[in-house]
């Protein structure tokens, strides 16, 4: 009990900026929830730098918790036959995104002077589904918090810039609107933010665009497996390459008959698992919707917790966005985003081209 009375101050701000967040959303419906909540976090992060230690314990469990249940729910919101319709070529676009994404992120770390670390999340940021696939990897690659930061605020600059680039091109380019939905949702990073762009070039666009991103959002689950699976092999190399060194250290001390030393208390480190909870979660609901399973209330129901989740999620996280230490960041995480932006939408064009 005294813990979830910890929880209720840092929870009750975040469940009032979803409060603000929310009616806004429903004023002006290209700007979701989800980014209103973010940018409200972002201006509370500078300008109330440091809230009270007792608001501390309910943002952190809205920002990891709360996260994971919101990426669950969000899973109900995908049917993979509508994602179908527009052909399976759609999937290997998202997938060849995703992976472009990452890979051009962690190819271009080192000539950016960037970590690997932050590298990897703006690849996966960019790449899958903005903040909550920032949030999501986050866990798995176990990062540093001004790392998660930056990437998240680098999420909401250049997707936002892509809301004004993607339409004047579109139209500069002469792209019919199906062709223009599809590169928004086959190259922007958020789902708000494709929603936007969507909205503006017309409502051909917006429903294959959302259905494109939709499909990207799809590709969070195998990212995370397969970076779980690198993170637990890169471990067990090094607890091997450790062994040998722990089992000559008690030879090399003990001495001229000082007896056997005693055993290592240490504690292993604990391993992220094979798969997360919340991505075989997320993969179920899917399976679920998919097939028809859930009801059309439980679906309703899944969305409106879907969006307060990640809302107070991503007001909890933009919190830790400061723009002072995004100007400090310097040219190399910012040339980085911006590459991997231009990269990712001009794979995104031409798939775009090729499968309408």
């Amino acid at each position: 009990m005294k813990r979830i009375v910890r929880l209720l101050p840092g929870l009750g701000v975040a469940a009032a900026a979803t409060a603000i967040a929310w009616p806004v959303s429903m004023a002006a419906p290209v700007l979701s929830p989800l980014l209103i909540a973010i940018v409200l976090g972002i201006i509370v992060g500078n300008v109330l730098p440091e809230l009270p230690q007792t608001f501390r314990p309910g943002l952190d469990f809205a920002a990891k918790p709360l996260l994971r249940l919101g990426i669950v729910a969000l899973g109900a919101q995908v049917v993979l036959g509508d994602i179908l319709e527009l052909g399976w070529l759609v999937l290997v676009l998202a997938a060849v995104v995703v992976a472009t994404g990452v890979i051009s992120s962690l190819l271009l770390a080192r000539p950016f002077r960037v970590e690997s670390n932050l590298a990897l999340l703006i690849g996966c940021g960019f790449g899958i589904c903005g903040a909550a696939a920032v949030a999501g990897i986050e866990s798995t690659l176990k990062a540093k918090k001004e790392d998660v930061a930056a990437a998240i605020g680098l999420v909401v600059l250049f997707g936002t810039l892509m809301i004004a680039v993607i339409p004047s091109l579109s139209l500069a380019f002469g792209l019919a609107q199906d062709t223009a939905g599809m590169w928004g949702g086959a190259s922007t990073h958020e789902v708000a933010q494709v929603v936007a762009i969507g909205g503006i070039i017309g409502p051909a666009a917006l429903q294959v665009a959302v259905l494109v991103k939709l499909s990207r959002v799809i590709m969070l689950a195998p990212t995370v497996a397969v970076l779980s699976m690198v993170m637990r092999r890169n471990e067990s190399r090094e607890e091997a390459s450790v062994a040998p060194t722990a089992e000559a250290a008690p030879q090399s001390s003990s001495g001229a008959g000082s007896g056997s030393s005693a055993p290592s208390t240490q504690p292993a480190a604990k391993r992220p698992p094979i798969v997360p909870l919340f991505v075989l979660g997320f993969l179920l609901m899917a399976g679920l919707r998919t097939f028809g399973l859930l009801p059309d209330v439980a679906v309703a129901g899944l969305s409106w917790v879907q969006t307060m989740c990640l809302a107070m999620a991503m007001f909890a996280l933009g919190r830790g966005v400061r723009w002072r230490s995004l100007r400090d960041l310097g040219a190399g995480p910012i040339g980085l985003a911006a590459t991997t932006t231009l990269i990712i939408a001009v794979i995104g064009l031409g798939g775009a081209l090729l499968l309408t």
